[in-house]
């Protein structure tokens, strides 16, 4: 290697850098997040989140959405990077950094992919001992997760296209971990006019719940302009 060459290598050791994507889904009435057993060693056989190496040629959102790919079937996943973990000792194999990822996915679209033992869904309070430090990661995930729901309408990539009022408050409520007055969250959603009522119902009813609604994304965009905060 001659001088030019040395112009732009380090002299310094370099952390190798992974990518973790904590993925929620919404059953109906708890949040979910899915999990992928190891293969290999270190935590051969141990629950974990998915992830995995960045490639020299990769940033990293585009690692993330690839290793969902690889591991659980998604394809085209909404993604959003919340934290980077870099505690020297995280990984026992060498230093590793991780950039973080959650992603919110409709349960039924993963197909499970081939580069992991196994993956499953697990509701968030039966979730076991995973490896490495990924039950931090979770942990940081449902607290991002809850401050963001307040901002942006994350929640909606949970719900089929059209749902009802009620699908929707059991997803608030499952993610902020609290309970609602029927009415009052009613009432709320229909002032902000963030929902689109259809002509289509679960059950032929009178009942303003049998309605399914879909979500009005142009009317949300407009009130975020301004300023909007959905508070409850």
């Amino acid at each position: 290697m001659d001088n030019e060459e040395l112009k732009y290598c380090y002299k310094y050791p370099h952390p190798s850098v992974t990518t973790d994507c904590v993925i929620f889904g919404f059953d109906g009435t708890r949040l979910n997040v899915l999990l992928v057993q190891r293969g290999v060693e270190p935590f051969k056989c141990c629950w974990a989140l998915p992830g995995g190496f960045l490639r020299m040629d990769e940033d990293a959102a585009t690692g993330a959405l690839r290793e969902l790919r690889e591991e659980t079937g998604l394809e085209g996943a909404y993604i959003r990077q919340f934290h980077t973990f870099t505690a020297p000792r995280r990984d026992p194999r060498e230093r590793v950094i991780t950039i973080a990822y959650y992603a919110l996915v409709r349960m039924q679209e993963v197909r499970g992919g081939d580069d992991a033992a196994d993956a499953r869904w697990f509701p968030l309070d039966d979730v076991p001992q995973l490896a490495f430090d990924h039950d931090q990661i979770l942990r940081r995930a449902e607290k991002a997760l809850r401050e963001q729901i307040h901002f942006e309408p994350v929640g909606f990539e949970l719900l089929p296209e059209k749902f009802t009022v009620k699908q929707l408050q059991n997803l608030y409520e499952a993610i902020l971990s609290v309970r609602f007055d029927r009415r009052n969250f009613y009432n709320k959603m229909m002032h902000f006019e963030i929902l689109e009522r259809t002509a289509d119902r679960v059950n032929p009813s009178n009942k303003k719940e049998a309605f399914l609604f879909r979500f009005n994304e142009e009317k949300y965009a407009e009130l975020k302009q301004k300023g909007f905060r959905l508070e409850f």
